[in-house]
């Protein structure tokens, strides 16, 4: 049974802050209430501590110095190694050191390091364009190992860089993984192959999406505020995105589609360039590119034709809409 606190350090680098924003809206219970459930201690946070400057800093340096232990650092924002390797388009303020120097100095002497969103975790939408910063990820430099720590990064516990992986990340994803790390139930085989928790990215966000009729008889959304499925023509990536949106919901009762909005598959390295449009479908003679995880493209194609030719009236003419024009019938389930 662990008596001390499950200690955290909490640093931010490249990024929007969205996940900490995120994190803030942990509910039932809220944020306080499950760290102090679970014996978790943050040692500092930039939006919720009170420490500033030089007291900050003192207790980096008591971190590695091995005064204060250290369970978990948390990362957030994308790591920036520019201009030329140099690391000084960011450096923490209060020092002259870049910030990606202190992470790296810190991930040694953690147990575990935590990547706080996908910007943390592969780069993001910090790394897209361009990319003047050079900004990487942890441990991922997009879809490639390597980024700021190395692909051979091994914290103390023995685990690699945790890829709580979300643009931003959910609040509980977020809890859940630093809840596991201090009761020492997250274990390497409980990490995908992008290094992310499995609890979360073994789902998909179809699971419980609420246009899954619509998509069964592909009674397609036409344009935005309808009602249909938005993976034929605006670009959902609901079927291919690891994460449990749809039964894990955002403030008890949201999701990207349950709002309106294509899926963007915000957990996977590389998302912020798909190549097109976020709300558009590429298509090679009329078939989706991106089919669904686990479908082959000839079963896909002979299923969607069956099922197109046995859309019900209902849902053909309510996909095109924004909301309800023609309601499910109402029969007596008694009569036979």
């Amino acid at each position: 049974m662990r008596n001390a606190p499950f200690t955290v350090l909490w640093l931010q680098s490249g990024g929007c802050g969205g996940c900490t924003m995120s994190l803030l809206c942990a509910e039932a219970p809220d944020l306080a209430a499950t760290l102090a459930s679970a014996n978790i201690r943050f040692l500092w946070h930039p939006t919720l501590s009170e420490e500033t400057g030089d007291e900050a800093i003192a207790l980096f340096e008591a971190v590695l110095s091995g005064d204060i232990r250290l369970d978990a650092l948390c990362i957030e924002g994308a790591l920036l190694r520019g201009p030329n390797g140099t690391g000084r388009f960011h450096t923490l303020a209060g020092t002259d050191t870049p910030t990606i120097d202190w992470v790296r100095r810190l991930a040694a002497v953690a147990e575990h390091v935590v990547a706080v969103g996908t910007c943390a975790a592969y780069g993001g939408v910090t790394a897209a364009g361009v990319n003047p910063a050079d900004a990487c990820g942890l441990q991922y430099d997009g879809r490639r190992p390597g980024g700021a720590l190395g692909a051979d990064f091994r914290a103390r516990a023995g685990l690699p860089v945790i890829n709580v992986a979300g643009c931003p990340t959910h609040p509980n994803w977020v809890t859940e993984t630093l809840m596991l790390l201090s009761a020492g139930l997250l274990h390497g085989g409980d990490l995908d192959s992008y290094g992310r928790p499995r609890f979360y990215a073994d789902h998909l966000v179809h699971h419980g999406c609420p246009r899954n009729e619509y998509y069964e008889y592909k009674a397609s959304a036409e344009k935005m505020s309808d009602l249909g499925c938005m993976m034929e023509h605006l670009g959902c990536l609901g079927t291919q995105a690891h994460a449990d949106c749809n039964t894990r919901l955002w403030n008890g009762e949201g999701s990207c589609t349950r709002g309106g909005h294509a899926c963007i598959n915000c957990t996977a390295p590389e998302f912020e360039e798909p190549g097109h449009a976020f709300i558009e479908t590429p298509k090679i003679g009329g078939i989706p590119v991106g089919l669904p995880t686990d479908m082959p493209k000839a079963w896909f194609i002979a299923l969607s034709s069956l099922a197109k030719a046995a859309t019900p009236e209902r849902l053909r003419r309510n996909a095109v809409s924004d909301h309800v024009v023609t309601p499910p019938a109402v029969r007596d389930i008694r009569k036979r």
